[in-house]
C-alpha cells in the first residue's frame, strides 16, 4: 500500500469521509428528535408562552389615545402645557373631528376608560360628551372650546388635556410606574398620592408572607418526610395516602373549611372557651387577616413540601446512620453530621416549589385573608376580571415574575440549583 493511501482520510462503506458521514448521521438523528417531540413544542409554543407574551406585553402597549385620537395627539405636540393655560381652539377642533368618529365607532367609551385609569372621571365624561357631540358637524358647529366646557366642565381643566397629551405615547412605562406606587406626567415620574400607595406594600406582603408559609412547611413536613421514609413499607404506605388525602378534595372546599374553623364562633375557638384557655368573650381573632392565610396556605402547600423531601430521604443509605453510630456518635450527632446534610436537597427542591406556588395563590388569600391578609395575585386578579385594567395587571405580573427569576437566580449563586433534587 503506497503512503498516499496510508496518510488519506479514513473512509465510510459508501465511499465518504468517516468525519463527514458521522456527522451527517448526527445530523439526521438531531432532526428526527426535533421532528418527534415538534408537536409539544408547537403546542406549548401556542397554548403558554404565546397567550403569556401577548399578556406581558399589555404592560408597554398604549395604543389607544393615539390611534382614537390622532389629530388631537397632532395638535396637543405644539401645546405648551407647562404654561398654564388652556389648548387653543385648535386642539378642541381636532378633538370634536376625532370624538365624532370614535362616537361613531362606539369606541369613545374605550378611550374614556383607558384615561380613568390615570385620572378619576374621565370615563363619565367621555360618556356624556359624547352623547351630546355625536350631533355635531365639526365643519360647521365651531368654535368648540366654549361648547366643550358648557357640556362638561372637565375639558376646561388643564390637568384633563396633560393627561391626554401624557398618555399618548404608543408604548409606555406608566402601567409599570403605576404598579410601583408612581404615575406618570408631564414633569416626569412622581410618586403617586399616600392614599393610593398600597402595591409596593402589597408586593412586600406576598413575599415575606411567602416565606413564612415555606418556614412552616419546612417545619412541620420534615418530621412527616424523616418518618415516612423510615417506616416500613406497609405503614409508609398508610401515611401517605393521609398525606395525599388533600389532593383528592377541592382547593375551594378546603379553603371554606378552614374559614369555618377558624371564625370567633368555629370550632378552634369553641375548643379554647371549652378547656378554658379563652374567654368566651375575648375569643381569637384568626381569620380576615395574615394568620388565616399563613395558617390555610401552610395547610394546603404542605404536601408539596413533604413529597420531595420524602423522596430525596428515601435514597440515603441506612449503613451512614449506622456507620456514625457504630464510631461513637449519639443519635442527634448522626442526624445533624450525617443524616440532615443528604437531605439539604429536598428541602430546597420543596422550598422552591412552595414558594412559587405561594406567591401566584389569590383563592385562598382572598377568602380567608380579608384586607390585611391578600396578596398581589389578588391585586392582579381584581385589574383582570373588575376593573378591566389588563395593562397594569400585565405589569403587576411582570414585576412578580422579574423578582422570582431574582431570587431563583440567588438561590443557584448560595445553593447551587444542581443541589436542587426531587428523588
Amino acid at each position: 500500500m503506497s503512503e498516499e493511501t496510508q496518510t488519506g482520510p479514513v473512509l465510510a462503506a459508501d465511499g465518504r469521509p468517516l468525519k463527514q458521514s458521522l456527522a451527517r448521521s448526527l445530523r439526521n438523528q438531531k432532526l428526527r428528535a426535533l421532528a418527534l417531540i415538534a408537536p409539544l413544542l408547537i403546542f406549548v409554543l401556542f397554548s403558554f408562552i404565546w397567550p403569556i407574551g401577548v399578556m406581558l406585553f399589555r404592560s408597554v402597549e398604549n395604543g389607544e389615545v393615539a390611534e382614537t385620537l390622532p389629530n388631537t395627539v397632532a395638535a396637543l405636540n405644539d401645546w405648551d402645557s407647562t404654561a398654564g393655560d388652556l389648548p387653543p381652539e385648535a386642539v378642541y377642533q381636532a378633538f370634536t373631528e376625532d370624538m365624532v368618529v370614535a362616537i361613531a365607532a362606539k369606541n369613545h367609551t374605550k378611550i374614556g376608560t383607558r384615561l380613568n385609569y390615570e385620572k378619576t372621571g374621565m370615563s363619565s365624561m367621555f360618556r356624556r360628551s359624547g352623547r351630546t357631540m355625536k350631533k355635531w358637524d365639526p365643519e360647521t358647529d365651531g368654535p368648540f372650546k366654549e361648547k366643550l366646557i358648557d357640556v362638561h366642565d372637565g375639558w376646561g381643566d388643564i390637568e384633563t388635556w396633560k393627561t391626554i397629551q401624557t398618555h399618548s405615547v404608543k408604548y409606555t412605562n406608566g402601567y409599570f410606574l403605576n404598579a410601583v406606587d408612581m404615575q406618570r406626567t408631564p414633569e416626569g415620574a412622581q410618586a403617586q398620592p399616600e392614599e393610593k400607595r398600597i402595591l409596593v406594600k402589597l408586593f412586600g406582603r406576598t413575599m415575606w408572607m411567602s416565606m413564612i408559609i415555606m418556614g412552616s412547611c419546612i417545619l412541620l413536613g420534615y418530621p412527616v418526610a424523616y418518618i415516612l421514609a423510615n417506616l416500613p413499607a406497609r405503614k409508609a404506605n398508610l401515611l401517605m395516602i393521609l398525606v395525599l388525602l388533600p389532593f383528592w378534595t377541592s382547593l375551594l372546599v378546603r379553603t371554606s373549611a378552614w374559614k369555618v374553623m377558624l371564625q370567633q364562633q368555629g370550632v378552634i375557638n369553641d375548643v379554647l372557651v371549652w378547656i378554658g384557655l379563652v374567654a368566651d368573650d375575648a375569643r381569637l381573632i384568626m381569620i380576615n387577616n395574615q394568620f388565616g392565610t399563613i395558617v390555610a396556605m401552610t395547610h394546603i402547600l404542605l404536601p408539596f413540601m413533604i413529597l420531595p423531601m420524602y423522596s430525596v430521604m428515601q435514597t440515603i443509605p441506612e449503613t451512614y446512620v449506622r456507620a456514625s453510630k457504630s464510631l461513637g456518635a449519639t443519635n442527634w450527632t448522626t442526624f445533624w453530621r450525617v443524616y440532615f446534610p443528604q437531605s439539604v436537597p429536598g428541602i430546597g427542591a420543596g422550598s422552591i416549589l412552595v414558594f412559587i406556588l405561594s406567591i401566584g395563590y389569590y383563592i385562598t388569600p382572598e377568602i380567608v385573608g380579608g384586607t390585611k391578609g391578600v396578596f398581589i395575585s389578588n391585586r392582579i386578579a381584581y385589574h383582570i376580571s373588575s376593573s378591566l385594567n389588563w395593562g397594569l395587571a400585565a405589569a403587576l405580573g411582570a414585576i412578580l415574575l422579574a423578582a422570582v427569576l431574582i431570587l431563583y437566580w440567588a438561590y443557584d449563586k448560595i445553593v447551587g440549583i444542581d443541589n436542587v433534587k426531587l428523588g
